[in-house]
């Protein structure tokens, strides 16, 4: 693990995001509350910031941090039955919280998955990456 004991604590914020694409009939499915799991993005929310919160549960060498905020938000696109997963992660630290918000939005997605896979095993799952990051030594973030 990286030394960060010298590091002065400033505010982190990153945001990362990730799509599913599915069929109509399970995007329909999903966007009406209608699968027998129960309510997928509710449940997929909550999945999102348990994700967050257990980053360094999942990812070797990174640090367990005391995060302040994790919002998340579901951007269903009807015309590609996909639904995007965005997710930000704050703290206030002296390491910065990308790899939280990337789990975040992993967990989002695999949850969908799992509520509907028995209805479309076919859903894809794609284009999970940093938008943006705010704070640290390395400075901000935008992606292109």
């Amino acid at each position: 693990m990286v030394d960060v004991g010298e590091k002065r604590e400033t505010q982190r914020v990153a945001t990362a995001s990730g799509h599913i694409r599915m069929l109509a009939a399970t995007f329909d499915l999903i966007k009406s509350g209608g699968a027998k799991k129960g309510d997928v993005l509710g449940i997929a929310r909550i999945a999102a910031i348990q994700g967050a919160k257990r980053t360094p549960d999942l990812i070797p060498l990174t640090h367990p941090l005391m995060i302040t905020k994790v919002a998340v938000e579901f951007i269903l696109d009807e015309s590609a039955s996909s639904v995007e997963c965005r997710a930000v992660v704050e703290t206030i630290g002296r390491t910065g919280v990308e790899m939280e918000a990337l789990t975040a939005v992993s967990a989002g997605l695999l949850t969908i998955y799992d509520m509907v896979k028995a209805v479309d095993r076919g859903m894809t799952i794609s284009d999970i990456r940093l938008l943006e990051k705010k704070g640290g030594k390395s400075g901000d973030y935008v992606a292109n």
